[in-house]
């Protein structure tokens, strides 16, 4: 049966502006910085949501583009190439029975060492050869230290199971049994995570697509009636399996998906982990995730008061989603509930949840009476559960938890790194081409074939000018020493303060000028003059940044790029220029290179070894490429100097021999 009966729990009105909404909290004005760059994140913000039109010109359009978006979803995820399907080792590790219903304890192996704690509910009577529709629940952020946060939903599970499911609850990274960490970025400063492309996102993605390899191969199992559901981080979960895994026929997300107008001009990413977002390598506006679940039924629920759902971004995604289905014809397979309240289930939330899998996993459009059974009762200090909660462990004690598990370091193993190889004899060409053109594909995306040369904005001083680098950021660039004439410059010395650095960090470079030469520094985006607020968590600039497709040091090469084309310009096209940098600034410096062909020669002292180093520029899935001392090879034939970094060193020299180019590179002691 093909219908889907509109249920209105308060009345909404779809709105088509995206200029207002609900804040999340003040925006950050304590810095210089803080406007100039939140009004930039607000444009590119904008440009990216109203990319949503291209989805919905046609449905031939739509299913066209549609494999090339599944591609680019899985890579978002950290899933490409998707984990091998290795043995789940799935183990009950108990079980006790209820009133009308059977919970085993069991644990799975969604990679190898990479264990799922879960619990699973089934009816206490099945008849032999009965294959039942199956819940797979994903949990929220609820705390329930060492129990697992699937203990925290349990009556959802009895309620399935007492109706005739089956039901797997999962734990979350985090919060399960075994606990790891969602908030990489948010708080624990782990910035490499996005040059790895790791997102804790993709784990619980993956964790519930083999969570449905285990339910379709029990016997007890329908494999054509699987539903997927969950509120908050489950909420969002529910969206990555569902688009994710077309085995799912029914999704029900609780507040689980805003859009990016929301996460970012009105800073509702500050309320949310890591693990609510994948990184937008392919700049796409967010409802697109959620349309890759159409035409499947969804129901698309909500709260009217959630601060970290709020009401305008429920209307625009709904809205999208709408049309999407409409293309397929299916408008009666998606809908919206809207519960009045905070960010929590209620009765009609419960309800309607459960009403929608009953209608398209059984047939059965009835309206759902006893939604409120055997709930989670009381306070957080005084809860009272169906089920005990240390009942439901399926590690009693903390001596049953694998010794071999990589819950704990999953960050570091998830996303496979790049083994580059150095190129032989003859091949360089077409192996620098290789890696640039993947580097633009997935870490610059939003680079030009050229970035445009900066323009002069303003002289704030005798020696200091600022430059539009690009619209909306301003850069400041100071001369260091100049010569009377330009006629008689030898080159132009570009200095690049190291955004972890206090001070400009000239003076090892004073070692390196040469007579005539005219001495610049560049404060790049977020230094100095245009510092941000950074606050710990939740970091909103920095984590703002990779919902765009890019990141705070993909902006900075931008500029030192845009700084030498102006140099270029005033200078003339006859002046050698040289961009050089200390720590950070020098692997800034680098990069610039890569892209702009004017900067004829690199000086660096003491860069990181690594994007994996805490204090290395950081870059949308770089090290899925390459690292620093690839790209450090890649300026051959031009001429590299590196003070320090020895570690580096036979890499990087093997990549200028096989360019023919060993004398361009010079390695000295660390200054």
């Amino acid at each position: 049966m093909r219908f889907w009966q509109v249920m209105v729990i308060t009345g909404i009105v779809a709105s088509g502006t995206v200029a207002s909404g609900q804040p999340y909290g003040q925006p950050d004005r304590d810095n210089p910085g803080d406007e100039m760059i939140q009004e930039y994140l607000g444009r590119l913000t904008g440009e990216i949501h109203t990319a949503f039109q291209q989805d919905i010109v046609s449905l031939d359009q739509w299913t066209r583009l549609r494999p090339a978006y599944r591609d680019e979803y899985f890579y978002m995820l950290g899933l490409s190439p998707m984990p091998e399907k290795t043995p789940l080792k799935a183990t009950i590790t108990g079980s006790l029975t209820g009133d009308g219903f059977v919970v085993d304890m069991l644990h799975y192996q969604s990679r190898p060492r990479l264990y799922v704690t879960a619990n699973l509910y089934r009816p206490t009577k099945i008849r032999k050869g009965q294959r039942l529709p199956a819940v797979l629940y994903v949990c929220g952020h609820s705390n329930r230290g060492r129990n697992g946060n699937k203990t925290a939903y349990q009556s959802h599970g009895i309620w399935f199971a007492r109706h005739g499911y089956i039901c797997l609850v999962l734990d979350s990274l985090q919060l399960g049994e075994i606990a790891a960490i969602h908030h990489g970025t948010y708080r624990e400063g782990r910035w490499w995570w996005h040059s790895r492309g790791y997102t804790p996102a993709g784990v619980e993605c993956l964790n519930g697509m083999r969570g449905i390899d285990y339910l379709i191969k029990r016997p007890d199992v329908d494999p054509e009636r699987i539903a997927v559901t969950g509120i908050s981080g489950g909420g969002a979960a529910t969206f990555w399996i569902a688009a994710a895994d077309e085995r799912v026929k029914v999704a029900v997300p609780v507040s689980g998906m805003a859009d990016l107008m929301s996460y970012i001009p009105n800073r509702v990413i500050n309320g949310h982990c890591d693990c609510m977002f994948l990184y937008n390598t392919f700049q796409w506006p967010w409802t697109r995730i959620a349309a890759l679940v159409a035409p499947r039924p969804l129901l698309f629920v909500n709260s009217d008061q959630d601060r970290i759902f709020p009401m305008d971004a429920n209307e625009r995604v709904i809205n999208r989603l709408e049309r999407i289905y409409s293309l397929y014809g299916a408008s009666d397979f998606v809908g919206s509930v809207v519960s009045i309240g905070g960010h929590a289930y209620r009765k009609d939330i419960r309800q309607a949840a459960y009403r929608f899998i009953n209608m398209h996993l059984k047939n059965d459009p009835g309206v759902v009476a006893d939604s409120e059974v055997d709930l989670v009762t009381g306070s957080d200090r005084d809860r009272q559960y169906p089920i005990s909660l240390e009942k439901l462990r399926v590690f009693p004690a903390d001596s049953d938890i694998p010794k071999d598990e990589l819950n704990t370091s999953i960050d570091k193993h998830f996303v496979p790194v790049a083994k580059v190889q150095l190129p032989h004899e003859g091949e360089y060409p077409v192996w620098k081409k290789a890696i640039l053109a993947e580097l633009r594909r997935v870490a610059f995306r939003g680079f030009p074939e050229r970035i445009p040369a900066a323009a002069l904005a303003e002289r704030v001083g005798p020696d200091e000018i600022r430059l539009a680098s690009e619209p909306g950021i301003k850069i400041y660039l100071r001369s260091v020493a100049t010569q009377k004439s330009k006629e008689k410059a030898a080159r132009i010395l570009l200095v690049v303060q190291s955004p972890n650095g206090n001070e400009d960090a000239t003076g090892w470079i004073k070692t390196l000028t040469r007579p005539g030469d005219m001495v610049f520094t560049v404060a790049v985006r977020g230094v100095g003059k245009t510092q941000w607020t950074q606050k710990n968590p939740p970091n909103f600039v920095e984590r703002a940044h990779a919902l765009l497709g890019r990141t705070v040091d993909t902006g900075r090469v931008w500029d030192i790029a845009a700084a030498v084309r102006y140099l270029r310009n005033e200078y003339g096209k006859d002046i050698d220029i040289c961009v050089s940098g200390e720590g950070a600034g020098g692997i800034l410096a680098v990069y610039a290179a890569l892209w702009e062909p004017d900067i004829a020669e690199v000086v660096l002292n003491r860069p990181p070894l690594s994007h994996m180093s805490a204090d290395a520029p950081q870059f949308l899935n770089v090290l899925r490429v390459c690292d620093i001392s690839d790209v450090m090879g890649m300026l051959a034939p031009r001429r590299l100097t590196v003070h320090g970094g020895s570690d580096l060193r036979e890499k990087v020299a093997g990549i200028f021999a096989a360019a023919g180019s060993s004398t361009e590179f010079v390695w000295k002691s660390e200054n």
